[in-house]
């Protein structure tokens, strides 16, 4: 008796052990699988130089240097081989980009409360993203690795500091891949001929690409003067090499916006990574639209490619699968984020998107506010993308997506593609000021820059937006504060009771946005008090609401409403 029970126990013994040795094996396997390599450059040495720090928030390292201007931007200069300007960039920006992850993480941890869903989350893009540096040209490798040299080790709990720099590369591709995680809904824009003051191109774009207010708090313009290709100007943050928003030397401008995708099955080039290609290496359309071909992406994305020398700008529509390039029949065109290419008319994501989202609305209202306009400048083209009405004027409330100006931007950008000049917006969102620079003079004036100076063209600044002084804006941003009380509210089931009065300053606080109805309206379906509920619910559908998804979801809830009333009147 007692020789079978120790023989179970023995046998239960080898079972587990046979279980366990499987586990280590696949966690070595996954991790043998899932860890990318740094690139091997051909010198270490640049790791040994030493940053100047001559004035507050003034860096230099040989000709490059970094500060801050009195705009509140930081502006910085890079120059040389790959590996050196990754080197360089990472030390001059070394409290930047650690101040940018902490933002990142912060926010993640903000959507994604959960512990367990976060170490899902890790494993899952690490396991995604196994094969990103296959394809991630070699130069951006060296220059990924030379600044992840700069990165804090406070978060290699994620992974080493180069594939975490390297991932997050992907973070824009995997953000608007999932489908209903609400982070890009960005807006551009060109005019010409008949359509600009002086017949030459102009260019806006709203970058809404929204990690909270604390990301987009350090941002970076970045002049890069490569040993290879064009010299350009980016708008970008710590850490960030490839491009969202940008203009090179030969006067070509790229700017991306999301569109609808699948969510992919693995990683190819990140959508960025493609973007800085074309900005270093292209100087036509042509040229722009062969390099996005030759790039496998995972996701679907427009590129607005501007030229100064052809004096018109195009669309690189780009999917996994598919690629066309729209070229406008009259002098303007205009982006949000869907496809308008005959090669994407019949995609099925496409069409629901256009039917679902915000972006069809978005872009009528764009092309009201270009077609309605008299010949624009840039300063035109700022209030354009200042613009948070709706179609024919409707309100909005403040900060809907349907809007141009959803009060979220991360920036917002014009570019002159023929004087090579560009404005770039100062916080909060394109409220603040825009900051004029001239990209020849930055070149050929403020390479190695010895003290801090002002670069940027002064008598060419926009003035801040006249809402940022008015009692609304303070208004919207009172609401913004409500909004986060109620969701904590709404968090415990049932809610934490609050009074009428601050139910009351909550709906008065963006009375015309659908999203504090809703909400208001949620607290009382927790409640149990579905007359109030049922109220709310109907003020929130007699408003412009941006999604699909989020309108059915209240007429859900408000037919609930209706089905608990009859109950209760029997």
């Amino acid at each position: 008796m007692h020789d079978k029970k120790r023989n179970r126990i023995k046998i239960f013994g080898i079972i587990l052990l046979i279980i366990a040795g499987i586990l280590l094996s696949m966690g070595f396997w996954f991790h043998f699988a899932t860890v990318i390599q740094p690139p091997a450059p051909d010198s270490f040495a640049d790791t040994i130089l030493i940053v100047n720090n001559p004035e507050p928030d003034f860096y230099i390292l040989g000709p490059n240097w970094l500060k801050k201007s009195n705009s509140g931007l930081w502006e910085m200069y890079l120059e040389g081989k790959p590996f050196e300007r990754g080197v360089i960039n990472g030390k001059l920006s070394k409290y930047l980009i650690a101040a940018q992850e902490k933002a990142f993480i912060s926010r993640i941890r903000e959507m994604i409360p959960s512990d367990n869903y976060l170490r899902f989350l890790k494993y899952f893009i690490y396991w995604f993203n196994r094969d990103l540096d296959k394809y991630i040209p070699e130069e951006y490798k060296l220059e990924i690795f030379g600044i992840s040299l700069s990165a804090s080790h406070q978060y290699d709990f994620i992974g080493s500091r180069y594939q975490r720099m390297l991932n997050y590369h992907s973070a824009h591709d995997i953000g608007h891949a999932i489908q209903d995680l609400s982070l890009v809904g960005c807006t551009s824009f060109g005019v010409w001929g008949d359509k600009s003051k002086d017949g030459e191109l102009v260019i806006g774009r709203n970058f809404d690409f929204y990690m909270g207010d604390e990301f987009a708090e350090n941002k970076i313009i970045c002049f890069e003067k490569p040993d290879k290709g064009y010299g350009f100007m980016m708008v970008t943050w710590g850490g960030m090499i490839g491009t969202i928003s940008g203009m090179n030397e030969a006067g070509l401008t790229v700017t991306i916006n999301a569109a609808k995708s699948e969510i992919p099955w693995s990683a190819r080039t990140p959508i960025s990574i493609v973007a800085r290609e074309i900005l270093q290496y292209a100087a036509n359309l042509q040229e722009a639209y062969a390099i996005a071909q030759k790039r496998k992406t995972f996701v679907s994305e427009s590129i607005l490619i501007g030229s100064g020398k052809e004096n018109m700008a195009g669309i690189i529509e780009k999917s996994p699968f598919k690629i066309d390039l729209v070229l406008p029949s009259s002098n303007y065109i205009a982006c949000a984020n869907h496809f308008q290419s005959p090669t994407f008319a019949d995609d099925p994501l496409n069409i629901s998107n256009k039917a679902e989202n915000a972006s069809v609305y978005r872009y009528k209202r764009l092309v009201q506010d270009i077609t309605n306009a008299v010949p624009m400048d840039y300063q035109d083209v700022a209030v354009v993308l200042r613009d948070q009405k709706g179609l024919n004027n409707a309100d909005l409330g403040y900060g809907n997506e349907k809007a141009m100006n959803q009060l979220i931007a991360h920036h917002s950008i014009i570019f002159k593609p023929s004087q090579l000049q560009v404005w770039i917006s100062t916080n909060p969102w394109q409220l603040g000021k825009y900051v004029c620079y001239d990209l020849y003079e930055i070149f050929h004036k403020f390479a190695g820059l010895k003290r801090k100076v002002e670069i940027s063209v002064n008598e060419k600044t926009i003035p801040a937006d006249p809402f940022l002084n008015s009692s609304d804006y303070w208004q919207f941003l009172h609401f913004k504060e409500m909004r986060i009380k109620i969701k904590q509210l709404l968090r415990n089931d049932p809610p934490v009771p609050v009074s009428g009065s601050f139910i009351d300053e909550f709906r008065n606080s963006n009375p015309g946005y659908y999203e504090v109805h809703s909400l208001i309206g949620d607290y009382y379906f927790k409640m149990g008090r579905w007359s109030e509920a049922e109220t709310a619910y109907r003020v929130a559908l007699s408003k412009i609401i941006p999604r699909w998804n989020e309108k059915k979801d209240i007429i859900k809830k408000l037919a609930e409403c209706i089905v608990q009333i009859r109950k209760i009147n029997g």
